[in-house]
């Protein structure tokens, strides 16, 4: 297993936000604003919910590549840092998550 994490993906969006549109996709993407980002991470999370219905493991594999990359230049593109996101399921998971579903509905 690689040691690659999602720390290392996020910086290397930010690292990319600031070259040209012309030489990165990333950069690109940045470009559009947050709804082309979006959209992006819309198609591609759908993608990835056809390859898990499907049972299509290598499909799947490369659409949650997709997904979680995507979803990185959404967060880039919002200035919300993976640190926030992760914090936020950390708080998350000190309780069941049922619990914490109920909670989100009367908030």
């Amino acid at each position: 297993m690689s040691d690659y994490t999602l720390n290392d993906l996020a910086r290397l969006v930010a690292s990319r936000a600031g070259t040209s549109p012309d030489a990165s996709y990333t950069a690109k993407l940045l470009a559009g604003g947050p709804a082309k980002a979006a959209k992006k991470l819309g198609e591609e999370a759908v993608e990835a919910a056809i390859a898990a219905v499907q049972g299509d493991r290598a499909g799947l594999t490369a659409e949650a590549a997709d997904v979680l990359y995507h979803l990185v230049v959404v967060l880039q593109a919002g200035g919300v840092s993976l640190d926030a996101v992760m914090a936020e399921l950390e708080r998350r998971t000190a309780q069941s998550g049922l619990a914490e579903k109920a909670a989100r509905r009367h908030t």
